[in-house]
């Protein structure tokens, strides 16, 4: 018998007992239509993170603060030092939003600057501008995303922030367009829009930005983006009045290094600054707590869906046995006419595998179209509010592993039968009644 006709039999035979092998093949689907499921929102998820993590810094810099004092947390409060520099902290600055915490002097920009593997250093400024606006369309509260111009923005139309430029330039998210009466966000592109704030004096100043650029909406930041020119000139206006003699305190820096830096090169660089008392963290700290949240709940979902499948493996190491003790006569009578154990372990082994693939490409299927249908209603309305998320996206190559998996496990549920039949006496089998 060729290999050929080695499958066509096993398949042949698989539909003998139909409601036998129907009730494997649905325990096995459950199992393969679980796991396609949790791998799609494995894959949605991560894809939407990697796409929007650029809303909280560049891969190739670290946020640096000030350490915080130990004796504060473990023994009470510290002992008050009057020259000390204090600032209030802001989103991203490694303390509640309001809190006070120690700030950052030019002393210590040049210190981390000095760094070794540092290659540049900005203070993080906070700007409050008053309001936005755009022809006469009234005037709107402005909030502007501190780490615009170190990202790589999702953009819905235009071009990204230029460091170099000597042109005021911002980046508006999709949900300013309509306020300001900027009309879509093509159109939006090219638009000049005046910014005005308080300097320290109590006085009123306009400034003007061209937008260069809109973008969508994030999930770990919001707000306008601002170039290093426009920062500095906003900083400077809102710093006109300012006593000549006041000390300028930043409650974060951001540390610019070599982006083909290697993790041990990059943690060398973060326990050198702390050994100069200060604090370090890259993109990958500040979202690692939440990625390891998300992988902790697709995995116990996957572990759902591997019970599914050793129950599966069960019911197939029953159809199987059940199938050999049924064919015991016909299993006798083949090896009689010469068939080999080898043909008739490679028999019941592919009608084993044909099981499986059976069970994995039916569960793959529906399990690509019944998440396809939930992932594009949820996106226009319970996850509407993220823009870009596909909550479920399924990889042709995650679908082929879990096909593979599927079928390798029904392979060694089937090893035991398979080993029974190819080790049938052929003289006992055929008188087997």
């Amino acid at each position: 018998m060729k290999f050929i006709d080695v499958i066509g039999t096993a398949i042949g035979n698989s539909f003998r007992s139909k409601l036998r092998t129907t009730l494997t093949v649905i325990a096995i689907f459950i199992g393969a239509f679980t796991l396609t499921i949790t791998s799609a929102i494995g894959t949605g998820v991560s894809n939407y993170i990697n796409t929007q993590v650029a809303a909280i810094g560049a891969s190739d810099v670290l946020t640096v603060t000030k350490a915080s004092d130990s004796s504060t947390t473990n023994s009470g409060p510290a002992r008050y030092d009057p020259n000390k520099a204090r600032t209030t902290a802001g989103v991203g600055a490694g303390a509640a939003p309001g809190s006070t915490i120690a700030a950052l002097t030019q002393k210590d920009l040049d210190t981390i600057g000095a760094s070794k593997g540092i290659r540049s250093v900005d203070a993080s400024r906070r700007i409050s501008p008053d309001y936005i606006e755009y022809g006469s369309n009234g005037k709107y509260e402005l909030s502007i995303n501190a780490s615009g111009a170190l990202t790589k923005a999702d953009l819905a139309a235009g071009a990204q922030l230029s460091s170099t430029s000597s042109e005021s330039q911002l980046l508006v998210p999709t949900t300013y367009l309509k306020n300001l009466g900027l009309g879509t966000a093509k159109e939006a592109v090219g638009k000049t829009v005046a910014i005005g704030l308080t300097d320290y004096a109590g006085a009123s100043h306009v400034t003007t930005a061209v937008i260069v650029g809109v973008q969508n909406e994030t999930l770990f930041g919001s707000g306008v983006g601002i170039n290093k020119h426009l920062s500095e000139t906003l900083n400077n206006t809102q710093s006109t009045g300012k006593p000549a003699d006041a000390t300028p305190s930043y409650a974060s820096a951001v540390a610019h290094f070599d982006a083909a830096s290697s993790s041990q090169q990059i943690a060398s660089i973060k326990k050198a600054l702390t050994d100069k008392g200060y604090s370090a963290s890259t993109v990958a700290d500040q979202i690692g707590s939440f990625e390891t949240v998300i992988n902790g709940i697709i995995g116990v979902l996957n572990a759902f869906a591997v019970i599914a499948l050793i129950a599966a493996g069960f019911g197939i190491i029953n159809t199987l046995l059940m199938s050999v003790q049924e064919r015991t006569r016909e299993i006798g009578l083949m090896k009689a006419m010469g068939m080999s154990g080898g043909k008739v372990y490679a028999l019941f082994s592919t009608e084993a595998v044909f099981i499986g693939f059976l069970g994995s490409a039916i569960g793959a299927i529906v399990a690509i179209g019944v998440g396809s249908l939930i992932s594009s209603v949820l996106a226009t309305t319970l996850l509407s509010g993220l823009p870009g998320l596909r909550i479920m996206q399924f990889a042709p190559s995650s679908i082929a592993v879990i096909i593979g998996v599927v079928m390798l496990i029904a392979f060694l549920a089937g090893t035991l039968p398979a080993r029974r039949a190819a080790r049938q006496n052929p003289i006992d089998a055929l008188r087997y009644e």
